[in-house]
């Protein structure tokens, strides 16, 4: 009875281990735009962004429109920020000067959509945005 019930457990184990593994393979690939850093320059707000294209494909240009808001809530400016090319499973670093705001009055930054996108599938560029931020600057989309 006893080697019955180890090798019952054993099979269990390993169909669990095997969906675990399968659920990470399906796992959609996402384009990753982290806030890194944002800085007050002398006479502009410098935002630094980590951007990583999970996709098989390259992304050969993108360029988003952006929306800046002040910390009371209200629109600053709206933007557009250039990333380039974003090879793919490669990370990059973009920087952005915003000329006349301090990166203090900067609250919250909205990824308002894409106005290029050259890739193999132009979903690629907003569907999949996983939008994250390691300063105190609120980033949605």
């Amino acid at each position: 009875m006893f080697g019955i019930k180890k090798l019952q457990t054993s099979v269990l184990l390993a169909c669990v281990a095997t969906s675990v593994a399968a659920q990470e393979d399906t796992v959609d690939p996402k384009l990753i735009v982290e806030l890194n850093t944002a800085e007050t320059m002398d006479t502009a707000c410098r935002l630094s962004f980590m951007v990583t294209n999970e996709h098989p494909q390259d992304i050969e240009a993108v360029v988003f429109e952006t929306v800046l808001f002040n910390v009371d809530g209200s629109v600053n400016q709206l933007t557009l920020f250039d990333f380039g090319a974003l090879p793919s499973n490669r990370p990059r670093i973009r920087q952005f000067d915003v000329p006349g705001l301090g990166c203090d009055g900067l609250g919250r930054l909205l990824i308002n959509g894409a106005v290029t996108c050259e890739a193999p599938d132009a979903g690629l560029c907003i569907n999949t945005l996983d939008l994250r931020t390691r300063t105190q600057i609120e980033v949605l989309g």
